[in-house]
């Protein structure tokens, strides 16, 4: 009996690590493994998943990729990863898959028509998790105003930029959508992003409306969709391409010291992803006199702090932030920012 794994797209910031908590937490008592692929080479999306200390949280249960996406390196990364998990003496019951917010999912799709899996191994379904107000923005994942300054300073774009062909393979390959943050729109822009994804998709594909992304695992496990064996159904902007990269986004990774006003800091946050257009902020800050570490997470200006879990016993206290934009963004000056006279009482010193 083939094993199911569940993929879980979506762009950055949309939901999709927030949605496998709620899939932990209402497992029932199955035995589930995490593959998290993270964009960046700081660990926050595996970290938030241990913090959650639920039932299928520890450590052997969620393995991250972070040698870059998920859709690049398959060969090299993900396949040996599956094959660890399938040659357990326990397997576990279902494999839930977060693609990074730049995978395409069509060519992780393939990987499970590879001989090392397709006889153990099916694909129950696709999430695609879609930020609501975004796309109703016409953003799909990002400040607005920061997409739309991209976009007219390009003259080739007509509405089909980046973004938005990410967004349609991600809906194109879903056997579910899952429309989060719905409670941020009202009635109207309700009926017109149900109208919108509604004329892009195949009506078998189920749309489901969600406040932070609280779909429970009887609904989003056990679809049925063996999605590898329908690969034709779900087309691509990429399938006539051999490959692809990502040259157009760069990660990188901020170190800062103790932080003494973390409110101070993330609206510091918020004035660095208008000015240097910052797709996405996440990270963990370390606050003096806290026995929690305060997670730190941004979608363009939209930036929110809280904490999540208590410092461990021997785990090194520190505040570390990834950053990713477009390609070409001024590290320098989003470094300097950070450590302007301006903020200077959001940090500690080192």
């Amino acid at each position: 009996m083939k094993i199911p794994a569940t993929v879980v797209t979506g762009f950055l910031g949309a939901g999709k690590t927030t949605l496998i908590r709620h899939l932990l937490e209402t497992a029932g008592g199955r035995r589930i493994a995490l593959v998290i692929n993270e964009f960046g080479s700081l660990g926050v999306d595996r970290e938030l998943l241990l913090g959650c200390e639920v039932a299928g949280c520890a450590d052997g249960d969620v393995i991250e990729l972070a040698n870059g996406c998920i859709c690049c390196t398959v060969a090299d990364d993900f396949l040996p990863t599956i094959e660890l998990l399938l040659d357990r003496p326990d397997p576990p019951e279902h494999i839930v898959i977060e693609t990074s917010g730049l995978a395409l999912p069509k060519p992780l799709l393939k990987a499970f028509a590879w001989p090392q899996v397709r006889t153990r191994l099916t694909v129950d379904g696709v999430l695609a998790v879609i930020d609501a107000p975004a796309v109703l923005a016409g953003t799909f994942a990002s400040d607005p105003d920061a997409v739309g300054r991209q976009r007219a300073a390009d003259v080739s774009l007509d509405h089909t930029g980046a973004l938005q062909e990410l967004y349609e393979d991600q809906l194109a390959a879903a056997d579910m959508v899952i429309l989060n943050k719905f409670d941020l729109i009202d009635d109207a822009g309700r009926e017109s992003i149900r109208r919108d994804i509604a004329d892009r998709l195949d009506a078998a594909v189920k749309v489901v409306p969600a406040v932070h992304a609280a779909i429970p695992a009887d609904i989003a496990l056990g679809v049925g969709a063996a999605a590898e064996d329908s690969l034709e159904t779900r087309p691509s902007h990429h399938d006539a391409e051999p490959d692809h990269d990502h040259d157009d986004f760069h990660a990188f990774v901020v170190e800062l010291g103790t932080v003494a006003d973390p409110q101070a800091l993330e609206s510091c946050l918020r004035d660095i992803a208008r000015a240097f257009d910052v797709l996405r902020i996440k990270g963990f800050v370390d606050v003096p006199g806290k026995v929690s570490r305060r997670v730190v997470q941004g979608v363009g200006a939209r930036v929110q702090g809280y904490y999540d879990r208590a410092w461990r016993a021997g785990e090194t206290r520190t505040s570390r932030l990834v950053f990713i934009a477009a390609n070409g963004v001024d590290q320098d000056g989003i470094e300097a920012a950070l450590g302007a006279g301006e903020i200077a009482g959001a940090r500690a010193p080192d």
